[in-house]
């Protein structure tokens, strides 16, 4: 990576903490929820965990386990303090920082935290969403050839769709850069900002998470161009996943634990409670940006989506090499970004099947 374009990328991160939204609270528990067998019981002085995640569906673990209770519960003595922010870089500023302890995030933004603080910072513990993430554009684009000369919006610089994006264009023979220049300039900006420049005509597409690419569709008159489910095997790759601070898990890893159970048990009651699940997620939603999403965008959107505890790590190690070779990441050994160990164990406890580095 040059120095200007470190100079910007840094930049943006910066600015992006700024951005971070403020505080939800804890939801008590209303209703049933799974129990994960093996609880541990809290050992030492109480913790406090500040977990950070997104108002967005692709975030539905998370908010299902804060607003249903189901952390709480799990972390009994314990305390959680939870953070809204907009974007993956946005959470690794924070993370670096030492302002939170944990952080549901795609996978380029985890492995920019790896990165800059030389595998040291982060360790990733959970898997938590696959796939839901669209190239959406206007309806006289029709192909890759159709993009050149267009401006295409991502969430942010540096994060997990918008270094698919670029990396797709380089393959398709179409430059950019991380000025907005090249065959197609690619514009970073906040997705609820990008339904708007969309829909004026200021943009003529973005690739964007759920449910953004399903509203860009319904409320924009946009369309697939393509589903990034298509690139990969088996239509997986890591979408969200759980990060957190190395010194953190070192120090509290118990109260890791906890918060992994109750990761689980999340996704367990998204599987069997679908459509609480998702009204759940809107209320969620509403209550962190004060404005809900259509019962029919979400219902489309949980359709691109699969909730899953399996981090896939084949497909954030193509990941980064993807950011290395559009240049917003320099060469990186991702040895060590992984560590499993606490949520096997709780798999295993509640007979689930175990996942791999």
């Amino acid at each position: 990576m040059t120095k200007r374009l470190r100079g910007l990328f840094v930049a943006v991160l910066a600015v992006g903490a700024l951005l971070a939204a403020g505080c939800g609270d804890n939801g008590a528990v209303t209703g049933s929820t799974p129990t994960v067998a093996g609880s541990p019981t809290n050992t030492g002085a109480p913790t406090t965990v500040r977990l950070a995640y997104f108002p967005n569906v692709t975030h539905a673990t998370a908010i299902v386990g804060v607003e249903k209770g189901i952390f709480a519960e799990k972390l009994g003595a314990d305390k959680l303090e939870t953070k809204i922010v907009n974007a993956g870089p946005d959470a690794v500023t924070a993370i670096l920082a030492g302002a939170i302890d944990a952080s549901y995030i795609g996978s380029n933004p985890a492995i920019n935290a790896f990165a800059q603080s030389n595998g040291e910072a982060v360790r990733i513990v959970s898997g938590a969403t696959s796939g839901g993430a669209l190239l959406v554009v206007k309806a006289d684009i029709n192909s890759v050839a159709d993009l050149k000369g267009k401006k295409i919006a991502t969430p942010q610089l540096g994060n997990t769709q918008d270094v698919a994006l670029r990396y797709w264009l380089k393959q398709q023979g179409l430059k950019t850069d991380a000025q907005g220049g090249g065959d197609v300039s690619v514009v970073p900006q906040d997705n609820a900002q990008t339904l708007e420049t969309f829909k004026s005509g200021a943009i003529q597409g973005a690739w964007v998470p759920e449910p953004w690419a399903t509203r860009l569709i319904q409320e924009g008159g946009g369309k697939v161009l393509l589903d990034e489910k298509t690139l990969w095997p088996n239509g997986q790759f890591v979408t969200t996943q759980l990060i957190v601070a190395t010194k953190f898990l070192n120090a509290h890893p118990d109260a890791v634990k906890r918060v992994i159970e109750g990761q689980v048990a999340a996704n367990d009651y998204i599987a069997k409670n679908p459509e609480d699940a998702k009204k759940v997620v809107n209320d969620g939603i509403t209550k962190y940006t004060g404005k809900g999403i259509a019962p029919v965008v979400i219902d489309a959107a949980w359709k691109n989506l699969t909730f899953t505890n399996d981090p896939i790590a084949s497909s954030l190690v193509a990941s980064a090499q993807h950011a290395e070779d559009v240049g917003l990441l320099k060469h990186t050994k991702l040895d060590g970004i992984y560590d499993l160990t606490i949520l096997n164990a709780v798999l295993k406890t509640a007979n689930l099947p175990e996942v791999k580095s």
